[in-house]
């Protein structure tokens, strides 16, 4: 969810449901971390994420998104060294020059552990 800082959430790991604000689906393309919650590897700031079947289009000419920039919180949890990925952490949804097209939805496994 965009809009939201500091290092208050959910751990986004590779059981949570991510999707662009089009409706296309948000997946990592990176190799997954070794820190697991409920036996699925968390996502951190190193990881890169891709974007399937979105369908936005301006002005009837297609412009999906086809990544995801995530903007961690300075001091917050780090696994493996690097800045976790919380349902709180600050992210937007590109297109393929680069132009922001919207937060991505990120609906976070809530088995998981939650920080505070």
């Amino acid at each position: 969810m965009s809009g939201h800082s500091g290092n208050t959430g959910t751990f986004v790991s590779a059981a949570a449901a991510l999707h662009c604000p089009h409706g296309g689906r948000v997946f990592a393309t990176s190799a997954p971390s070794a820190v697991r919650i409920d036996g699925v590897p968390v996502h951190t700031a190193s990881d890169t994420f891709a974007v399937s079947g979105c369908t936005h289009t301006i002005d009837r000419v297609p412009h999906p998104c086809t990544s995801v920039r995530w903007s961690p919180h300075a001091a917050g949890v780090l696994v493996d060294g690097k800045p976790a990925l919380l349902d709180t952490t600050e992210a937007v949804c590109l297109g393929a020059a680069l132009v922001p097209q919207g937060p991505p939805v990120v609906l976070a496994a809530r088995q998981g552990v939650m920080c505070r």
